[in-house]
């Protein structure tokens, strides 16, 4: 009979504060295209006949959150660490001690 070690249930909250900003960040992405891919098409369907020649309304949506998702992103996977109370704490820690 084969027995599996139990995962550790003591998280790294550093690590599980990254994991939880990478899985809200493709929560949210995936939410963002299907209500903006829906109100394209809403967009689409409602201005089939006519020959408009303005900035289509979906943009708006589209472009806001878009930074958003952006904004986003690059606290999930480009700085995920950055804590600046953390690294100024430990900035003066080191002052104290030279």
């Amino acid at each position: 009979m084969q027995q599996y070690s139990s995962p550790s249930t003591e998280k790294d909250p550093a690590l599980w504060a990254i994991a939880k900003k990478r899985t809200g960040f493709k929560r949210d992405l995936v939410t963002y295209i299907i209500i903006n891919a829906f109100l394209w098409l809403l967009w689409l369907l409602s201005n089939w006949n006519n020959s408009y020649s303005g900035v289509p309304w979906p943009v708006w949506p589209t472009a806001g959150w878009g930074i958003a998702i952006l904004i986003q992103y690059v606290e999930a996977y480009r700085f995920p660490k950055e804590n600046t109370t953390e690294k100024e704490y430990e900035k003066l820690k080191q002052q104290q001690y030279k």
